[in-house]
């Protein structure tokens, strides 16, 4: 409890930037995973990207889906897909997609789901081909639309190396976010790229958030301390924000994943809810682990803040938001100049004599 009342106070001090090889790292690595996830087993893709047909009987007979699957594959149909989907009411209903059949195909998959279901079949639901490609295509142009947008506004508003800085850690939230659909074989549908775009905008507000905190302290205090301890000491202040914002995100989201989903069996709201789940971690843990520590090692070759750093080692302080403590906006001036005039002072240099 005291460790969470210091984090609720802005009191800890965790060296964020120091330890940003461990960030990096692990970054690095799950970057990796996903991008071969990607390449080798490739997106789930729903029948709204893929085209074909569709149907829902109701399971009367309540089979699982691997009689279904069974069924279909001694029917000729094994590349079918089968799921078993609950409404609201408790109804549940056995629905088979498959890629574009002819007639004659069409009658026989009705014959064998509706025999070993025991339902009664309705009619197919097509979808085209030429669908997905073009929601895909729309996604992407308002992604770059979007990415645009925010590296102009974060320039203006903040400064650009803050702009790419928050645009490295969104391709890494989506190159995250889709390894994982990618490694489990989650479905990827049009409530999918929505879900996507949708936390987007989510980690770009922590991050933005983290560095607007590092920009006041730049103001502030930028003539007593590096940048990596200025950076340090925005993390540790905007922490508990970070973290309340991202659980008050995740337990509606978490309960809409969990509760409404699966255990209610509103199942057109998984795809949604499950990438804003997964989105939302990945972006908080990319705009504190990521984006500001990169900020701050790129901001730290500036030639200013170089000068800064060897001004500061002159006085004896290493500059860093480390565990003994850095002056507060709060503290008293006098306390201040005390601790400042307390600073171990370089020597004089000895003056030639003129001969």
């Amino acid at each position: 409890m005291r460790t969470l009342a210091r984090i609720y106070r802005g009191e800890l001090h965790i060296d964020f930037v120091g330890n940003r090889r461990r960030w990096f790292t692990f970054s690095a690595v799950i970057v990796t995973i996903s991008i071969l996830a990607l390449l080798v087993r490739g997106l789930n893709l729903g029948l709204e990207f893929k085209g074909g047909v569709s149907l829902e009987v109701e399971n009367v007979n309540a089979v699982t889906v691997g009689e279904v699957r069974t069924a279909l594959e001694s029917a000729g149909f094994p590349d079918a897909k089968v799921q078993i989907v609950t409404d609201l009411s408790g109804r549940e209903d056995v629905r088979v997609e498959t890629q574009e059949l002819v007639t004659d195909d069409q009658t026989r998959l009705k014959d064998v789901v509706g025999g070993i279901t025991g339902g009664e079949v309705g009619e197919f639901d097509a979808v085209s081909a030429t669908f997905g490609s073009r929601v895909i295509s729309i996604a992407i142009r308002a992604l770059i639309i979007f990415l645009i947008a925010v590296t102009i506004y974060i320039s203006f508003r903040l400064e650009w190396k803050m702009a790419l800085a928050a645009l490295a850690a969104l391709f890494h939230d989506v190159i995250f976010t889709s390894g994982i659909y990618a490694l489990i074989g989650f479905e990827v549908t049009p409530e999918t790229i929505i879900a996507v775009l949708t936390i987007l905008g989510y980690s770009l507000y922590d991050t933005v958030v983290v560095f607007d905190k590092v920009l006041e302290n730049v103001s502030e205090r930028g003539e007593r301390h590096t940048y990596v301890a200025l950076v340090n000491m925005s993390m540790n202040q905007v922490l508990m924000r970070s973290i309340n914002t991202s659980l008050t995100s995740l337990l509606p989201v978490g309960s809409l994943l969990f509760v409404g989903s699966f255990l209610l069996g509103a199942t057109t709201l998984r795809e949604f809810a499950l990438a804003l789940f997964i989105g939302i971690a990945v972006g908080t843990y990319s705009s504190i682990f990521l984006a500001a520590p990169l900020l701050a090692v790129w901001k730290e070759r500036e030639d200013h803040w170089q000068k800064m750093r060897r001004r500061i080692a002159r006085k004896g302080g290493d500059g860093e938001y480390a565990a003994r403590g850095v002056v507060d906006a709060d503290e008293d001036p006098a306390e201040v100049a005390a601790a400042e005039a307390a600073a171990v002072a370089r020597a004089p240099r000895k003056r030639r004599r003129r001969r």
